[in-house]
């Protein structure tokens, strides 16, 4: 696909951001917080708001010149009921900031990354007021305490369907995988992550996060409710951000459903899963009306399958939505 004719503006203004941030157990969060405070360009225009379920002795402790910046929700562990309804509620603690920026609490920003965040807005928001800008960013590792990135590519990463992977007879659950594309102008994407998710604010009230889902599917989910209400996916060059991602050097960190902490909960994760991918298969499958978390009417399902060759609809993918799209 060819890219976009947009050009970054040169101007922000004094435009804010507020990151979401959901964290669990997660020992980068405090790396994070730190990282994204301290390699913005304008850190005073920079809030967080952070749900962070971890055991009370174990919480994060911010200095005082960090601690007005972060708005913060603290649960238990065992408490907690899975990422997709801890990002509802992390979502819930923006306060009308201009730009909404979602996050894994295992990130690394470059410097200067909401300037860039912010013209890349503007420029998309010249092709659609209703834009999306993602990407499964940039792997890094940790040597020596130190961040070390992994470049894949320094251009546009874009989604696309993992290869081989088909739809389930059970559930509609894809898993997608992100692709360098030789592109220095945004491009339209077919889906997005989760753990970089950048928007214009007014996507906290046009899209709420669904916090009935679970983990597998939220990205498809929270995708096709925005493009069926007539936003854009963008993917663009360079994102300036970096994820430390599972199995990278080893994280430390464990899951939701790590089976310790699973075992001493009443309700296992196993149920909140299944329940999700019936909560996915009503949505994309039966097309029920789940209200605000629903699908939108500006554009189909059958629309979506015309653009992006994932057709809920009929339960077929087609080569244009694997690698094949981008030539591989």
């Amino acid at each position: 696909m060819n890219g976009l004719t947009a050009s970054i503006t040169p101007s922000i203004g004094r435009e804010r951001i507020f990151i979401s941030i959901a964290a669990f157990c997660d020992p980068l969060l405090g790396f994070t917080i730190r990282s994204a405070l301290r390699q913005a360009s304008h850190p005073e225009r920079v809030f967080i708001g952070l749900v962070e379920q971890q055991v009370p002795e174990l919480r994060l402790q911010l200095p005082d010149s960090l601690q007005q910046q972060v708005r913060s929700i603290h649960i238990h562990p065992l408490e907690a009921r899975g990422p997709c309804w801890a990002r509802a509620l992390a979502m819930g603690l923006h306060q009308g900031e201009e730009w909404f920026l979602q996050v894994d609490s295992h990130t690394w920003f470059e410097p200067g990354w909401d300037e860039r965040f912010i013209r890349w807005g503007q420029a998309c928001q010249k092709l659609n007021p209703r834009c999306l800008i993602t990407a499964y960013p940039n792997p890094f590792t940790l040597v020596d305490g130190q961040p070390v990135a992994q470049l894949v590519s320094t251009q546009v990463l874009a989604h696309v369907v993992k290869t081989d992977c088909q739809f389930d007879p059970a559930h509609p659950v894809l898993y997608f995988e992100g692709v360098p594309v030789a592109s220095d102008k945004p491009i339209y994407g077919l889906h997005v992550a989760a753990g970089c998710l950048f928007a214009p604010g007014s996507v906290v009230n046009a899209l709420p996060y669904d916090p009935f889902l679970y983990f597998h599917g939220e990205e498809q989910s929270f995708a096709l409710r925005a493009w069926t209400q007539g936003w854009d996916i963008f993917h663009v060059p360079a994102v300036p951000l970096y994820h430390h991602y599972v199995g990278a050097g080893g994280s430390g960190r464990p899951m939701h459903w790590s089976p310790e902490l699973d075992a001493q909960r009443k309700v296992r994760s196993g149920v909140l899963s299944e329940a999700a991918n019936r909560r996915l298969s009503a949505l994309l499958w039966e097309q029920a009306d789940l209200g605000v978390y629903g699908l939108g009417r500006e554009r189909s399902l059958a629309d979506y399958a015309e653009f992006s060759g994932i057709d809920y609809l009929q339960r077929r993918i087609a080569p244009s939505s694997y690698k094949a799209r981008f030539g591989y």
